[in-house]
């Protein structure tokens, strides 16, 4: 995964076709008006340079980062969820979360080092460290985490070293949640409109999208009298998250639509239902082993989806250029009248 995003030359084009027939339209436009008056600009519609996006939109794969998203944020909170089950002495969720949180993690890595390219890619991430950068820091969240938790799992898996099985735990659990939430703040961090509007929102929607997916998958793998922390976890994220996503949804600016219409909007649309679906029956049929199954499983899915659409929104909002210009030109207007109602505000008086 890359960070940078390059910002190549751009510009306006007159839509209105050749001169004559700018001409024609300015006529037709002009002779409804009062007077006469005639509109001597042309209507512009957005685009660049030979067709160019304004910025360039992240290289990033689908569906391997979307993928490493969900993952992510699963292993982190069944980590989390580990260390709670094995301190109060729930062996069967315990010996689960284990198992969710080291696969997750390894699974996450494969899917990384495929969007890179090559292995190699991922140790020259963590060759140097750079706090100011989200992905240099996520590396340094990642790599210890998806040790510690493919090591416990490992552990658990042959029965050996009860006492280091704790402290793999332990420390998988110390970065679960920095793994779930770090994708949220890289995401917001880089130059895609649709997501660096929404640097406030999305920490919370992927550590919450987290908590459901983690908390749905070890309630629908462990048995009731056990199951109770997991499906707390469960609900607690989905609420939080369709909270957020609402917030992400329907803010103000126009960088907010790409997440309600096309391909993104059928995927976040989805998640909701899927997510809303598994909070509700986990809340009235989630102490039956049959509705702890499906209400696990729509979680993780809506968790999954969601993942899925705020990638697709992103990418749709770096190819379009209104998505660039029209926030810039309301930032440079507000910029503006602020500056102008200072200046007022502090001119001089003349005082008799």
């Amino acid at each position: 995964m890359t960070e940078g995003i390059t910002t190549p030359g751009a510009g306006w084009r007159r839509a209105d076709g050749p001169p004559a027939q700018r001409r024609q339209k300015r006529r037709r436009r002009g002779g409804g008006r009062p007077g006469g008056e005639v509109a001597m600009v042309e209507e512009a519609e957005f685009t660049s340079y030979y067709g160019r996006p304004i910025i360039k939109p992240p290289v990033w794969k689908t569906p391997d980062v979307p993928l490493y998203l969900f993952l992510g944020g699963a292993a982190g909170s069944s980590s989390i969820m580990a260390a709670l089950a094995d301190l109060t002495d729930r062996p069967t969720l315990t010996r689960n979360a284990r198992y969710v949180s080291g696969g997750a993690a390894i699974a996450s890595v494969v899917f990384l080092i495929h969007d890179l390219g090559r292995p190699e890619r991922f140790l020259h991430m963590l060759r140097v460290v750079k706090p100011t950068s989200p992905l240099s820091i996520g590396s340094y969240i990642l790599a210890p985490f998806s040790g510690a938790a493919g090591a416990t799992a490992a552990v658990e898996l042959l029965g050996w070293f009860p006492r280091l099985k704790r402290f793999g735990g332990v420390v998988a659990a110390l970065f679960g949640g920095p793994l779930a939430t770090y994708t949220g703040v890289l995401f917001a961090n880089t130059a895609v409109p649709s997501w660096h509007a929404a640097h406030k929102e999305l920490p919370f929607v992927f550590g919450a999208s987290g908590m459901a997916a983690g908390g749905g998958l070890c309630m629908a793998l462990t048995p009731l009298d056990e199951a109770a922390p997991a499906r707390k976890m469960g609900i607690i994220g989905a609420g939080i998250e369709l909270a957020a996503l609402r917030r992400v949804e329907h803010g103000s600016s126009i960088v907010s639509e790409p997440y309600r219409i096309g391909r993104a909007g059928v995927l976040m649309r989805a998640a909701r239902a899927c997510t809303a679906s598994g909070m509700g029956l986990a809340i009235l049929g989630g102490r039956t082993r049959l509705g702890a199954v499906v209400s696990g499983t729509l979680l993780a899915a809506g968790s999954l989806l969601t993942r899925f659409g705020v990638f697709e929104a992103g990418m749709a909002s770096a190819k379009d250029p209104k998505y660039t210009v029209v926030p810039q030109r309301e930032r440079l207007a507000a910029r503006e009248a602020a500056q102008q109602v200072a200046s007022n505000g502090h001119a001089p008086t003349i005082t008799r």
